[in-house]
């Protein structure tokens, strides 16, 4: 054979006529895609020339504004990205969110998002079919930071991934993931956070106070809370980002933050123990796999230090916006990325690192240690953008699994409920606050739970249910969200030995709704009847079509304003029982044991109208009132009301004063949201105030929300922030506390806040779990039943019995010297516990968990619970309003009760349920 003829005889073949045009040709089209691809590529800007410096640089943070700048050029740019509206935020700014996909995808967006609605409901497909929608769907999967705005690594890598996926979108990776995924990209999930955050530090950068932490709060009201009101829906944001949701079911999400427990870089699922017991296996394995992929792709990349697991994260507690839709059948979860502190460097070496990780041993968990060094906000960045476009990859490559099995998951679920118990769960109309069940319900239906009534009396399991009872069919695919909700929690006791200490949940160990909401739900523990299945009609009514852009309150009974849950057409259609007023005068009467009689307070106040109190029947009144505006009153708060010709003597003229520590409190925060909603005036105070006196001439009451007792003392220490924000009420603060109350005034202390008081001014109360370590006494987050005083003012409306919401909370103990009352106290024997966890019954038997301290000529009211818990214990809201309206007047009208006088002995309580006789008698 001829060697050289046998290698020049495919140039030969290469160089002859049509081949020679065909390798023009192809040479051509090569260079064509290349020259189109080039010039794409060089089209999408980059967000240092539109921001004016690089993502992730030390020292520099985009502001939201910013953001949205350069999202809306990168969409004039790129047919890959759509920006999209999502309402407003609490702040009113504009909030926007971003889709990127291939251009095909986008033109076919309805489509897609229908597949998704289908799989996400799929009461009416079968196997084959919901296979055959995966095939042709897209994974839809939604990726956001900056939910906790001071957590800065999250929104700025939003930036960067987007451009970087936009700008390599024809890349053999990027274009693969994209012809099986529609990315939902939010530029914050807390747009007003973010401005704060970056506002504050760029404002310090190269001050002594760079590294200082924000006075305020970065929400309006609930700052780092903002990821723990999921079900409850009580934060306008949580509305948007759940309706959203709702709209798109997408096949993931995932939400970054930085906190990953130190030395690690960090922290991905799976999750620590224990985790909600509803949710449904098949979503717990998914994010179990992906939390493996992005590991996977992190080592890969060179990025060490990922850790899973652990002591920390564990998903217990189901209001988290990152962790309640595992329960929608969506797999989501969180991941925590290293912070030092917003953007400024760090350097690290062993000797800051805890002994257990200072001998850098790989563990099974944790592959590759860190070894210490600089950590930079462009680390975090990195860290970040690449578990993101791990998930996307994962997306991409099981596509038909993710979509099949949210399919599978809801499926799994329906066939559940058919099989065994809780079948349903019944709430009837009529309760002792029948608004109570509507705002429970409201919030159900807006998380996609199907809710039907009756449309006749029946009776079933003993139990005789009225005409328009609603009813919970548990046969549905967000069935385990509703048992989720509802029933009891009983957190594991899970310790390393049988005497070593339990692992603390990291949130609440116990939420269960109805006990915190005083709303009577009865489970069927048997099938529903052909009979109860006949008689069960859908709620429906008809939605807002627009969705936050407007001031439109189509039902105002509930009392989160504006659309609230209005765009949601179960929620909206769920209406309790119409009011009632009866009687005649120009007096109006309410009972405070349904919430919105404080709502026409709260508004008859603002319009100056005279507000008194009975203290025979612990009842307010308003008078100097048309009928008319009384009839509007009851109508849309469907209030139960009467009118009387009489008068009471004793006017409550309450000037309210809420004490704002410059250390942002969260509980401040969601106390001023809850008298926002119910429109009760009030005046926010801060450290100067206080300290400048003369607090008499200004308030009657003032409120100090659960803070620790040296944060409300001594504030930021000098040095940690601006001089104008340090210190506390220590001294002078405390002097002229102690001379408003000594003159008449009110001091109202909830939860930790009690401390302060009992310290600083000396109380004759003790608390009695002070000094116990964890292992003696521990509740975490749980519910406990007291015994209710309802005779005292501040009690007025309660159940002789009811469930108080506790977190690291007080049990209160009287000493020698003790005037005053006790509010509510806890069983002789046994535990109190109803929902949670709780070690060390013994030291709350018959202890008190609420007390009014009758101080001089003032009172103090301690709170050894959190009457308004993130919005949640709807139950015991009454009580911080009658707090607040606890004027000297109102003490002087009551007479104390001796069975209430102390916790020193063993007195039986007798039942102080206002009967329906005594409603009946004359109300004055």
């Amino acid at each position: 054979m001829n060697v050289l003829s046998s290698r020049e005889s495919p140039i030969k073949n290469l160089l002859s006529p049509f081949n020679k045009f065909k390798y023009l040709t192809s040479l051509v089209l090569i260079l064509v895609c290349f020259f189109l691809q080039n010039t794409n590529a060089q089209n999408i800007p980059n967000p240092t020339n539109i921001i004016g410096f690089e993502i992730g640089s030390d020292f520099h943070l985009a502001t939201y504004e910013q953001s949205i700048t350069y999202f809306e050029k990168l969409a004039s740019a790129s047919d890959m990205v759509e920006m999209k509206s999502a309402g407003k935020t609490s702040e009113g700014r504009e909030w926007q969110y971003v889709m990127i996909s291939t251009p095909e995808n986008l033109e076919k967006i309805e489509h897609y998002k229908s597949i998704s609605q289908q799989l996400a409901h799929p009461e009416n497909l079968t196997r084959e079919m919901a296979k055959a929608l995966a095939k042709e769907g897209k994974a839809i999967v939604d990726i956001s930071g900056g939910l906790h705005a001071s957590e800065v690594a999250g929104a700025q890598h939003i930036i960067t991934l987007a451009y970087d996926l936009v700008y390599n979108a024809k890349s053999e990776k990027y274009s693969g993931i994209f012809e099986d995924v529609i990315l939902i990209l939010w530029p914050s999930l807390n747009p007003d956070g973010q401005d704060i955050i970056a506002n504050w530090y760029l404002g310090n950068v190269g001050t002594s106070y760079e590294v200082a932490s924000t006075p305020w709060l970065y929400q309006k009201y609930v700052g780092h809370d903002n990821n723990r009101d999921a079900y409850m829906l009580n934060q306008l944001e949580s509305r948007v980002v759940g309706s959203i949701w709702r709209e798109w079911e997408p096949s993931i999400i995932h939400v970054h933050h930085q906190s990953s427990p130190f030395p690690t870089r960090i922290w991905l699922p799976p999750f620590a123990e224990p985790v909600a017991p509803q949710t449904p296996p098949l979503m717990a394995r998914e994010v179990n796999m992906i939390g493996m992929a992005m590991a996977q792709e992190l080592e890969t990349e060179g990025l060490p230090g990922a850790v899973h697991m652990g002591k920390g994260f564990d998903a217990w507690y189901p209001g988290y916006i990152d962790y309640m839709p595992m329960m929608q059948n969506i797999p989501s979860f969180w991941t925590e990325t290293s912070l030092y502190k917003f953007a400024t460097p760090h350097f690290y070496t062993i000797k800051d690192f805890p002994k257990e990780r200072a001998d850098l041993r790989v563990e099974s968990l944790y592959s590759s240690p860190w070894k210490g060094g600089w950590w930079r906000l462009g680390d975090a960045v990195k860290y970040m953008e690449t578990a993101s476009i791990a998930v996307l990859d994962y997306a991409s490559k099981y596509k038909e699994t993710l979509l099949f099995n949210k399919y599978q998951a809801g499926i799994t679920t329906i066939n559940k409920y058919k099989q065994e118990p809780p079948y349903a769960y019944f709430i009837k109309q009529k309760q002792r606050d029948p608004v109570r069940p509507v705002e429970f319900l409201k919030r159900l239906a807006f998380n996609g739970i199907k809710i039907s009534q009756l449309d006749t009396d029946i009776s079933f399991e003993g139990n005789e249910y009225p005409k328009g009872t609603w009813v919970i069919p548990m046969a549905q695919e967000f069935g385990e969200l509703a048992r989720q909700l509802i029933d009891i929690q009983e957190y594991p006791d899970i310790r390393e030995s049988p005497d070593g200490p339990l692992e603390q949940p990291y949130d609440a160990a116990g939420w269960t709704l109805p006990y915190q909401m005083e709303v009577e739900v009865i489970a069927a523990m048997t099938p529903l009847s052909q009979l109860v299945y006949s008689n069960l009609k859908p709620v429906k009514g008809t939605a807002l079509a627009e969705n936050y852009n407007n001031d439109i309150d189509l039902s105002k009974v509930d009392f989160i304003g504006g659309a609230g849950f209005d765009t949601n057409e179960i929620a909206v259609g769920i209406i309790p029982l119409p009011g009632t007023l009866k009687g005649s005068g120009g007096t109006m009467v309410l009972n405070p044991k349904e919430n919105n009689s404080f709502r026409v307070i709260g508004d008859a106040m603002s319009k100056n109208l005279p507000v008194s109190y009975n203290s025979k029947q612990q009842t307010y009144a308003i008078s100097n009132t048309s009928r008319s505006q009384m009839q509007k009153w009851v109508k849309e708060y469907a209030l139960n009301a009467k009118v009387t010709s009489s008068k009471s003597k004793t006017k409550v003229t309450s000037r309210i004063a809420v004490y704002d520590p410059w250390k942002a409190s969260m509980d401040m925060g969601w106390t001023r949201w809850l008298l926002d909603n119910f429109k009760i005036p009030y005046t926010i105070i801060r450290n100067a105030d206080i300290n400048n006196g003369n607090l008499n001439k200004r308030f009657d009451v003032i409120l100090l929300a659960s803070e620790k007792p040296g944060t409300i003392e001594n504030g930021f220490q000098k040095g940690m922030a601006p001089p104008q924000y340090t210190g506390g009420l220590k001294g002078l603060g405390v002097r002229n506390i102690e001379s408003f109350i000594s003159s008449g005034g009110t001091l109202v202390c909830l939860n930790k806040s009690t401390d302060f008081a009992i310290k600083e001014l000396h109380l004759p109360v003790e608390n009695n779990v002070e000094k116990l370590k964890k292992n003696e006494f521990f509740t975490g987050g749980s519910i406990l039943e007291v015994t209710n005083n309802n005779l005292h003012p501040v009690m007025a409306g309660m159940p002789e019995k009811s469930g108080v919401f506790v977190f690291g909370s007080p049990v209160f103990k009287t000493l020698e010297g003790f005037e005053g009352e006790i509010l509510s106290k806890y069983q002789e024997k046994g535990s109190p516990l109803l929902s949670g966890y709780l070690v060390g019954e013994k030291y709350m038997n018959d202890k008190a968990a609420a007390v009014d301290v009758h101080y001089k000529n003032g009172h103090v009211v301690l709170f050894g619970f959190q009457p308004q818990w993130r919005g949640q214990s709807m139950g015991t809201y009454r009580a911080l309003f009658n707090a607040l309206l606890y004027t000297n007047d109102v003490a002087k009208s009551h007479k104390i009760i001796e069975e209430w006088s102390s916790t020193d002995e063993e007195k039986e309580v007798e039942e102080f349920e206002t009967s329906p006789e005594k409603e009946n008698q004359d109300l004055n």
